[in-house]
Parts: C-alpha cells; sequence; structure tokens
C-alpha cells in the first residue's frame, strides 16, 4: 500500500512538473476553453464538488484516481486528496486530452518526429509569442495585390492534397502563369483551428532573405552605395572584425568570422542565440569585442542578419519605416499587416538571466535591436515573393541587384549533404538566398528556407513560385518543391 502511494505521488509530481518546464501550457488549455476547442478538452466532472479543495502550496486542486470518480475531498492537515488518487493536477475545470511531448527548446528541435497533438500545441506557442516583442513592419494595403487562380487537378495536386493530412504542412501555394494553380491550406480538423488566411506565421530564417531585399531597396534609394560598400561609417562596428568589410561579404555570411559563431554564438558567457540581445550588446560587451577578421569563407550565422537590417535602419537616417511602407505596401501590396521583430527591454531582461556580463539593460533603436524574424501571412509571403520575381524579370534597379547577388554567389562547401533539405541541396549561396539546386544548372532559381524547412522557391527565368509555411520538416520537400520547380509537376 505504502508502494502504491508513493507511486502516486512520484505521478503527480511528474505530471505537475511537465506542466512547470512549460509555463504557456495552462494559457493553451485556456485558449482550447475559451475558444470552444471542446474536442481537445476533458472535463473534470467533480469540479464543482472540489473547486473549494486547497493545498498550501497550490491554491485550489482536486484529485481522483484514473477511471474511479471521486466522491467528496477529503482534508487531512494541509493536503487535501481525492478518494486514493492524483489524477487531476491542478482546479481547473478542463484539462487537455491531446498528447503533448514536451521539449527542453521553446521550438520543436531538429531530427525530432512530434505527433500531431504536439505541432498543435508547438503551433500555439509559436503565435503566441509575437506579443512578447516590439515590432518593425508595414499595416495592411488599402489597395491589396489580388491574384488569379487556376487550380490544377493532377497527380502533384492530389499528393499534395493528401501529404497535407499527413505531416506539420501548414500552407502550399504554387504561382506559374501569372496565377496560383496549387492552394492548399491544413484542414480545421489538424491545424485549422489556429492557422488560416489570415494568421501572420513565423518566417524563421526565410526572414534573412527579405532582409536582403530590403538591403537592396535601401541601395536603390541611395541610403547604401552598393553591395561593395564598406561598413566603416557605423560606430559600433569599431574594433570588431566586421569594421570596413564590404557589405558583400556579410550578405554572402563569409565575414571572416567563424572563429566567434557557427550558426550560433560560440560563448558560455551569454545566451548562444544571438536574437537575446542587441547588435551593440554582441559587438561591444560580447563574443565579438576587439574580434579579428579571418579569411573570408561561408559559415551560416544568424547574427549577420540583425547586423544587416540594423546597419539598414542605421543608414536610412529616420526613413526606414517609409523604406518598408514601399517594398510592402506600395510593392508588394499585403493584405494584412506585416512586421521584423523587434527586442525590447523585457525581451533583454528575460533572455539574460544567467548573463555573466551583463544581466539588464535599456533597449535603444540606435543599439541594434531589429532582427531578421518575420511575420506574414500565407498570400502576403506569396506576394513578397512575387513583388522579387517582377524587379528581376522587369530588370528594375532592385532586380538588378538580385541578379547582381545572383552572380556573386558562393559555394556553401557544406560538411553534410542532403539531396532532400532545402537548405542542404542547393550548392551556392548568394546574399541571404540559396542558390544552385541540383538538376538545374544555368537556371536561375533562388531560395529561402527557414527552421523546420520553412521554404520558398522562386524560379526568375519559368515565372513559378512554391511558398511553403510548416510546423516541422517532416514533408517531401524535394518532391512538392524542387521537382515541382524543376519539372512544373
Amino acid at each position: 500500500m505504502k508502494k502504491i502511494f508513493l507511486t502516486l505521488i512520484l505521478s503527480f509530481i511528474l505530471s505537475v512538473n511537465a506542466n512547470a518546464t512549460d509555463s504557456k501550457f495552462n494559457k493553451f488549455i485556456k485558449w482550447l476553453e475559451n475558444n470552444n476547442h471542446t474536442q481537445y478538452l476533458e472535463i473534470n466532472k467533480n469540479y464543482d464538488e472540489c473547486k473549494n479543495c486547497t493545498r498550501w502550496d497550490a491554491g485550489p486542486r482536486c484529485f481522483e484516481e484514473v477511471g474511479k470518480p471521486k466522491k467528496q475531498c477529503v482534508l487531512d492537515g494541509d493536503q487535501s486528496y481525492g478518494e486514493g488518487g492524483y489524477k487531476w493536477a491542478d482546479h481547473k475545470k478542463y484539462k487537455t486530452n491531446l498528447n503533448v511531448k514536451f521539449y527542453k527548446s521553446s521550438e520543436i528541435p531538429w531530427g525530432t518526429n512530434p505527433n500531431k497533438d504536439t505541432l498543435i500545441y508547438y503551433l500555439f506557442r509559436y503565435l503566441d509569442n509575437d506579443d512578447e516583442h516590439d515590432r518593425a513592419g508595414s499595416k495592411a494595403s488599402k489597395n491589396p495585390y489580388k491574384f488569379k487562380t487556376e487550380l490544377r487537378d493532377d497527380k502533384i495536386s492530389k499528393y499534395i492534397k493528401k501529404h497535407m493530412q499527413k505531416t506539420a504542412l501548414l500552407s502550399y501555394l504554387l504561382y506559374e502563369d501569372g496565377k496560383i494553380t496549387i492552394d492548399e491550406i491544413s484542414p480545421k480538423d489538424r491545424f485549422g483551428i489556429l492557422y488560416d488566411n489570415n494568421t501572420q506565421f513565423t518566417s524563421m530564417s526565410v526572414g534573412k532573405s527579405i532582409v536582403s531585399y530590403v538591403t537592396g531597396h535601401a541601395i536603390c534609394k541611395g541610403y547604401i552605395d552598393s553591395v561593395d560598400t564598406k561598413l566603416n561609417d557605423w560606430p559600433l562596428l569599431k574594433n570588431t572584425l566586421f569594421y570596413d568589410q564590404e557589405l558583400i561579404n556579410l550578405l554572402n555570411m563569409a565575414a571572416g568570422h567563424h572563429k566567434y559563431a557557427d550558426k550560433n554564438l560560440k560563448t558560455n558567457q551569454y545566451k548562444k542565440n544571438a536574437n537575446a540581445n542587441t547588435v551593440e550588446f554582441h559587438l561591444q560587451k560580447g563574443v565579438f569585442k576587439n574580434s579579428k577578421k579571418a579569411k573570408n569563407k561561408y559559415q551560416y550565422t544568424n547574427f549577420i542578419t540583425n547586423i544587416l537590417i540594423n546597419y539598414v535602419w542605421f543608414k536610412s537616417e529616420g526613413q526606414f519605416q517609409n523604406l518598408l511602407d514601399e517594398i510592402f505596401i506600395d510593392k508588394a501590396k499585403v493584405e494584412n499587416d506585416v512586421w521584423f521583430l523587434k527586442m525590447n527591454d523585457k525581451n533583454v531582461k528575460d533572455n539574460n538571466r544567467n548573463n555573466k556580463i551583463l544581466k539588464e539593460y535599456k533597449v535603444r533603436d540606435e543599439d541594434g535591436p531589429l532582427r531578421y524574424s518575420f511575420r506574414a501571412s500565407r498570400y502576403d509571403y506569396l506576394r513578397i515573393a512575387k513583388a522579387m520575381l517582377d524587379d528581376w524579370q522587369n530588370d528594375t534597379c532592385v532586380g538588378k541587384y538580385l541578379k547582381d547577388i545572383h552572380d556573386r554567389r558562393i559555394p556553401k562547401n557544406d560538411k553534410w549533404k542532403d539531396d532532400k533539405s532545402p537548405s542542404l541541396n542547393p550548392k551556392s549561396y548568394a546574399g541571404q538566398f540559396y542558390a544552385d539546386y541540383p538538376g538545374m544548372r544555368g537556371r536561375n532559381i533562388m531560395g529561402m528556407v527557414g527552421k523546420g524547412n520553412q521554404s520558398i522557391m522562386i524560379d526568375f527565368d519559368q515565372g513559378r513560385i512554391v511558398v511553403i509555411n510548416t510546423m516541422h520538416s517532416n514533408y517531401n520537400w524535394k518532391r512538392i518543391s524542387h521537382s515541382v520547380i524543376k519539372n512544373g509537376k
């Protein structure tokens, strides 16, 4: 009997700890309740009887053994129990019946195989995180671009429709011949309770390519001379390896910075994620303080793109908002608001509890708080990609910028090869875009890739675009993106 009691105690502690490690879980349950998604909720039938039971360390609680509804609350000193059990871990009227796996990271780790329930919960987390950041972006256009639609009914369209039912895919759009020919979105019985046509979803590192596109506009507006401009006019870069380097080196992730960073920063003094602190912190106090440039070679690094977007802000001399509006409102004609995330005082404080250099500081615009992280709705990602296609095909100033960075692409020389991965399949890197996809030699194709295999591919020659929003990488990118861009089917 004592062993059974101890086992029940341990099970209860573990269940509480599972929720305690994920502070948003109760918020998620409340959201399900408020939005009447009762299919994902289990009702505590004894809520009315037991809602006033108390426990000294956690407020009202009610417990019952699995399969044996509790008849009454039993108060014993500071502890309140049901008749021999611990099923209900808190006083809430509902608990979710979703089988959610919790990860240590706030994101789904690469290489994992999350089930549908876990994906639903992490989608909620991804969308809920937006409220924690400031924003720098543009409002919806009053005259959004209207796509023509002529949907295909063929082998690939049917495959994609079925693929949406089995994978983490949220949205798939194929644009060709001036119209949308495949348009699929996750149904209500999968991720549609959270994701629809107007959901502004995270781009992950697709936002790096959008930063490059913004940089091209800054050059064409005359704020920056060219991709060969030497970065010797921004005080934040002094006494770092980036000072006096040509802009193209940063665009190509080849600034000789590999001693100090790979994808993330090489430091044990504070968070390795570049998005946890401002550009000024990393350059003047962090890992790049007094850094020395090494040989220019490709090294994919998140921090580089944060330098770029904040350099554009610095060079635009108070016109950054106008620059964004010209791109997203006037040219792309977005239907919903779009924005880059921006750090604030709360972010910095939350991110630096274990920072051994500086735990808290005031975030100023001149210190580089902008991040490459970008938010847009599914059709607006297509609108932005179409704007890039139009620039290229019409040979505008920004189109010439895109052609220039494509011409000056460099080999990635990846240690790992994966023909099925949107980031490891292409052989070259072109100014924050991917290029040189196997099987498409000599064609002008560039791609954007984000964590979880968020993917946009643009065929500038054929006028074909594939836009994929996804929660995770468990879908067949080679089949529904690479092959479709290559062959149109």
